[in-house]
């Protein structure tokens, strides 16, 4: 079994207000670096053998101290990246919520497709299968970071808890939270792991 704490990455100015989506040079703001710095504190002391990302810069850079503090580099995972929310990337949420798509994003997210992006299905099944085959690599009880995004972390952890997807919404991953996850041959626990948290809040 594998231990891998899901972390969602530190906040940035977009957040809360746009949707950032994929859009590139999407950066931490001041309080988002000292939450990632709060996390590698958090984390110095316990025997994290890799830290992963998602490639945009947000989660990066909320990796790098993580990694850092173990003399360990930051390994890209493709898996980890963000929905792409295809047109509706950059668009102001409190539009986007007026909209006729934005009740089926939150009460039938299973049967809905981003203009020219993802589906939530194909992302989930991204995401859980990366993480699958990233647990295959490490041995029986090691602690693997890996940094994502809200939704993506969301789509894992409701699969692993056996929620249907369209319940997903319900769940809520705050900027800098840790989720503690346990893999065993494809079956998700949820968990302590060393000490006792589900959301670390900074």
């Amino acid at each position: 079994m594998v231990d891998i704490l899901l972390i969602r990455h530190g906040e940035n100015d977009m957040l809360r207000n746009k949707l950032a989506g994929r859009l590139a040079n999407v950066h931490l703001n001041e309080n988002g670096q000292a939450q990632a710095r709060r996390l590698a504190e958090e984390f110095s002391t316990m025997p994290v053998k890799a830290v992963f990302s998602s490639p945009l810069e947000r989660a990066q850079e909320t990796a790098q101290p993580i990694a850092q503090s173990h003399h360990l580099e930051v390994e890209i995972l493709p898996a980890l990246i963000e929905i792409d929310f295809g047109k509706w990337a950059g668009k102001n949420i409190k539009q986007l919520k007026r909209g006729r798509f934005w009740n089926t994003v939150q009460e039938k997210p299973s049967e809905f497709q981003f203009p020219d992006g993802e589906r939530f299905v194909d992302a989930q099944e991204r995401v859980v299968n990366g993480l699958i085959s990233l647990s295959e690599r490490f041995a029986e009880k090691d602690l693997v970071v890996c940094v994502s995004h809200s939704d993506v972390i969301r789509l894992a952890v409701a699969y692993f808890l056996g929620m249907s997807l369209d319940h997903f919404q319900r769940l809520r991953i705050r900027p800098a939270s840790v989720t503690a996850l346990t893999l065993n041959g494809g079956k998700g626990y949820f968990g302590p792991i060393n000490q006792s948290f589900s959301e670390l809040k900074i």
